[in-house]
């Protein structure tokens, strides 16, 4: 089944777990990032302001947990499920930038 799943969110930092490792030692974050921005819509402007939750790996992660909160950050990752059981979903990080 293809299909697209791909995203660029740009946002602030509102939260970092510690740094962690699965039993393989790669290292994972759990982090937080607030974004707002005003979209198009309908032929109109809408407000929107929206907390996600990701996760990076390996550098990604060892770099963003030496981050500060409130640092401004674009993301490019993908969706995924918070875990097998789980419906809610979380911002897999490929790549970021500080910005």
């Amino acid at each position: 089944m293809p299909g697209t799943n791909r995203i660029t969110l740009s946002g602030r930092i509102t939260g970092l777990d510690a740094l962690r490792y699965t039993p393989a030692g790669v290292a994972l974050l759990d982090f937080r990032i607030a974004h707002e921005s005003e979209q198009a819509e309908a032929g109109g402007k809408r407000q929107v302001r929206l907390e996600v939750a990701c996760l990076a790996a390996e550098r990604e992660a060892r770099l963003l947990a030496a981050a500060p909160l409130g640092a401004e950050v674009e993301i490019e990752g993908f969706l995924a499920p918070r875990g097998r059981s789980s419906r809610q979903p979380v911002l897999h990080v490929i790549s970021f930038a500080f910005v």
